[in-house]
């Protein structure tokens, strides 16, 4: 008998994060959902006077971001208590009352951004200079009238804020669709036993050492996905759709251009990460070659790309055992930091095991007032060991933030968020190797890391390359059918994985079950984040000691400089190539060693 997950309500309080130093209770977060909708309704007298004088605007920046305080800080609270358990009622209307209610309140403060507009450059500059409380709010001012040309008028951009729920709905049916409507069949699992298949079981199936497993698991999932193909594509047209629309009444020249301007990063910084990665396929095609002589298959197929190239090693750590080896791995950064993962591990702020009705996966979370909370679904396997340094790396870069800047710096853009946590990851790799001088367990560590490697530099760049293709095609008036979709993927996919890949049919429908083409240029950012990681991780571990001092005061910058600017502070330089050619460098030479270690393991 299979052993049965607990309901919440059994997990010791221990293994649970602590929200109760975010809301004592339910009732003080009705209270603080009544003040904020009324407070909602107040912004509005704000309409019409930013632009008058200095204290006007000084006063209703703080007035308004002061609500997106509170409003933010009640929305964490509503979401983490629906993860911990999606069948609690309560949490599910909850977490449904805050997503209204940011949709409300965005809707309601929608002239703030087109009312700083309105305001002539000297104007603004000579109000900047005669307040002390607008200083501080000074890059923020700056990353608006930066955009200046691309805000449209308050009433137009109200309209648009008003129908956020609707251009979601794509995306919200692709989900649904996703998540809960498609109908998976039952598989075969390794022991012959009955499964029913789903994201999370394939997941794992595919990485089996029986490869009649992960090829019925393959077949079978593609089967239901080639079903539902055309209803696929036409969400995900929709979506593209309403990308370009979007650019294109904010005057940007592409959606890509607009997606990228939120940040404030160069087209150029996406261009060279995909010419990079084409330029280095070679590597990648050296590794699926190795890939193939190791299994010893006449044919090498895409379900073949998962299962480990060497036996399961003796790497298995129990939750107590996996914070040991996080606390020692975390001091080469210092004193500081260390004692932060320490408070973090020793403080509930980690929800740690699997219960009933729990949000899969693993992710950290919070605010600028809240602890930087983690959420996991603990196994005791070298996996879960990197899922939780991984997300140790968003929640003590997000401590950083919250205690080194104030709320309206108090957070930081995703194209740096995966930088702090993939950091830790490759800080890992190098203290598991190390560590261990065992010839299998060595192979299997570098094999881990090159499968990192390949899944988030060369794959998240093949997903860049398709989002720029889709955007681009919609743009031009070219319907974006099932068949076109799959036919230009699955060239794509062929010139990935190269001449040792057999490229089976079903993966020209991959893109239909990638949720991340529903975000806008979401997935370069995993890529470019990753090969800096590795130049900051090399610097922290053989570099100086100012080298780790510039990654700190990185993680301390949260949001107050535009993302770039922060990156080369940090040294790393993304809108040059260097980050990433030094990225395949350590990937060419790992994959060297493990070609070696099989070798002689053979």
């Amino acid at each position: 008998m299979a052993k049965e997950l607990p309901q919440r309500e059994q997990v010791p309080e221990a293994l649970t994060w602590d929200l109760t130093t975010v809301y004592p209770n339910d009732d003080a977060w009705e209270a603080a959902f009544k003040e904020v909708t009324a407070l909602g309704k107040q912004a509005a007298h704000l309409k019409g006077t930013l632009g008058a004088n200095a204290q006007d605007l000084s006063k209703g920046l703080d007035e308004i971001f002061d609500l997106y305080r509170k409003l933010e800080k009640l929305y964490v609270y509503a979401d983490l208590k629906h993860n911990q358990d999606n069948n609690n009622p309560t949490y599910q209307a909850m977490s449904q009352r805050a997503g209204s209610l940011l949709a409300q309140v965005a809707a309601q403060t929608s002239f703030l951004e087109p009312e700083l507009l309105a305001i002539p450059e000297e104007k603004l500059q000579a109000d900047i200079d005669s307040n002390s409380n607008l200083q501080v709010y000074q890059h923020y001012l700056e990353s608006v009238t930066a955009t200046r040309k691309h805000v449209l008028s308050a009433d137009a951009e109200a309209l648009l804020a008003g129908a956020s729920d609707i251009f979601d709905a794509s995306a919200d049916i692709f989900n649904t669709l996703n998540d809960v409507d498609l109908p998976f069949p039952t598989v075969k699992d390794a022991h012959g036993n009955d499964i029913q298949l789903s994201q999370g079981v394939y997941g794992t199936l595919i990485e089996s050492t029986d490869r009649q497993v992960r090829k019925q698991a393959f077949q079978e999932l593609y089967r239901v996905y080639g079903q539902f193909r055309n209803t696929l594509a036409s969400t995900l047209a929709a979506h593209v759709k309403m990308h370009n629309y979007q650019a294109r009444v904010h005057h940007y020249d592409s959606a890509r251009q607009a997606a990228l301007a939120a940040n404030h990063i160069p087209e150029s910084v996406y261009e060279t990460l995909v010419n990079q990665v084409e330029q280095h396929l070679p590597l990648l095609h050296r590794y699926v070659a190795l890939r193939k002589k190791v299994l010893g298959l006449k044919e090498l197929h895409m379900y073949d790309l998962y299962t480990p190239l060497t036996g399961q090693p003796s790497l298995a750590y129990t939750y107590p055992q996996a914070k040991a080896e996080v606390l020692k791995v975390t001091k080469v950064l210092g004193r500081e930091y260390n004692s932060i993962v320490k408070e973090a591990l020793n403080n509930r702020w980690v929800d740690v095991v699997e219960n009933k009705g729990k949000t899969s996966g693993a992710y950290s979370s919070g605010m600028y007032d809240t602890n930087p909370y983690i959420l996991l679904n603990w196994q005791d396997n070298l996996n879960n060991l990197y899922t939780l340094i991984h997300e140790m790396g968003h929640s003590v870069h997000s401590y950083y933030t919250h205690h080194n800047q104030p709320y309206i710096y108090g957070d930081y853009a995703i194209f740096v968020a995966e930088i702090a946590s993939t950091t830790n990851e490759n800080l890992l790799t190098d203290y598991l190797l190390k560590q261990q001088t065992d010839p299998r367990t060595r192979a299997y560590i570098l094999n881990y890391y090159l499968d990192g490697f390949k899944g988030t530099i060369f794959r998240q760049t093949q997903f860049a390359e398709f989002e720029q293709f889709i955007h681009t095609e919609d743009a031009k008036g070219v319907p974006l059918t099932a068949e076109h979709l799959a036919d230009y993927y699955g060239k794509l996919n062929k010139k990935y994985y190269g001449p040792a890949i057999t490229n089976d049919a079903e993966i020209a429908l991959e893109w239909s079950r990638i949720p991340h083409f529903y975000f806008n240029y979401y997935v370069y950012q995993y890529a470019t984040g990753f090969a800096a990681a590795t130049t900051l991780a090399d610097k922290i571990i053989n570099g100086k000691h100012s080298d780790r001092t510039a990654y700190i005061n990185y993680l301390k910058s949260g949001s107050c400089a535009y993302p770039i600017d922060i990156m080369q502070k940090a040294g790393v330089d993304m809108t040059k190539p260097d980050y990433l050619q030094h990225a395949f460098k350590v990937f060419e030479q790992r994959l060297d060693e493990l070609e070696k270690l099989l070798q002689q393991l053979n």
